[in-house]
């Protein structure tokens, strides 16, 4: 077996033994035909959003050529916080559109993707600095907060509590129902970026070696830019904003496997996800009792680590 082999099935039987820790640690036996399926689903919402935010942040930083740079660093998580606000500013914490499942989730996804596509452009015109679009992604996320903000306070009591709940994300606010579509979808798109994994590997040689070498670099782009928009908006209208979870992920799997093949980056990339979210539940469901949420986690550690890697990167320069 080879050492990057042995590299994946180290963080296999990692997240294997995580996730029976999770599901058996404080188990009441009492009343486990409740507890332990509420476990094994949130275990499964984990797997598809770890497996969702970690691919989208790898393909998104191949097709940028940096590693600082992921979907939801550019403020995309301001953008469904904002379309959540406007939804229930506009129709109230009653109205259908929010109120039935799968309106509410099909109505995100699709303004999400929308929207995303639309941002990606400004990301691959010529002679974009990475810094200018970290710049606008600052100010555009300021901006859609600011704007929930003005909606927050001029809204209804009644609303706004029931806007507080897709504020932060969880994993213990998931509809069930959501669960095998999102499943599906999110499985579909992955089988799919890794059968063109290959393309993803001659891509991140650079563009000019990309297209010397026969790839067709503006159509793989563009595919895969919507695979990336589909996946962000998935996992962020089904348990909320996770803003720097791709950020920590997946530079971690650049220093643990240290290889630029695509398969492998992409399995280490699920599995590493699915880690960080496991001991980010366990810490936020254990030893902090429920009285924080995984986002603030994640966010708080993650924006550190985001500025080590711009002091990092600009001491290179």
């Amino acid at each position: 077996m080879s050492p990057k082999s042995k590299k994946v099935l180290l963080l296999l039987v990692t997240a294997v033994v995580l996730i029976g820790l999770y599901i058996l640690i404080q188990l009441n036996m009492n009343a486990l035909g409740y507890v332990l399926p509420a476990r094994v689903r949130k275990v499964a919402v984990i797997i598809l959003v770890g497996a969702a935010i970690g691919v989208s942040s790898l393909i998104f930083q191949t097709l940028t050529e940096n590693h600082l740079l992921t979907p939801s660093v550019i403020g995309l998580d301001a953008v469904y916080l904002f379309l959540q606000t406007v939804i229930i500013f506009i129709f109230g914490a009653v109205s259908s559109l929010l109120m039935n499942t799968y309106i509410n989730f099909f109505l995100s996804v699709a303004l999400m993707v929308l929207f995303t596509l639309g941002l990606f452009k400004l990301v691959f015109r010529k002679n974009t600095s990475v810094y200018f679009i970290l710049l606008f992604g600052l100010v555009m996320g300021t901006c859609f907060q600011s704007l929930s903000s003005f909606m927050h306070m001029v809204m209804n009591p009644d609303d706004f509590l029931m806007l507080q709940d897709r504020l932060f994300a969880s994993f213990n606010t998931v509809n069930e129902k959501l669960l095998i579509l999102c499943a599906v979808l999110i499985g579909l798109l992955l089988i799919l970026v890794y059968r063109r994994s290959h393309e993803l590997d001659v891509l991140s040689l650079g563009k000019i070696h990309a297209v010397n070498l026969g790839l067709d670099v503006d159509k793989l782009t563009r595919s895969m830019l919507l695979i990336v928009a589909i996946l962000v908006s998935i996992s962020t209208a089904l348990v909320g904003p996770i803003t720097f979870l791709g950020i920590i992920v997946c530079n971690i799997t650049y220093q643990f496997i240290r290889t630029y093949e695509h398969k492998l980056l992409i399995v280490c990339t699920i599995l590493i996800s699915v880690i960080t979210l496991l001991i980010g539940q366990m810490m936020t469901q254990y030893i902090f009792d429920g009285t924080t949420e995984i986002t603030i986690m994640i966010n708080f550690v993650g924006g550190l680590y985001f500025i080590y890697l711009l002091f990092k990167e600009g001491a290179h320069d």
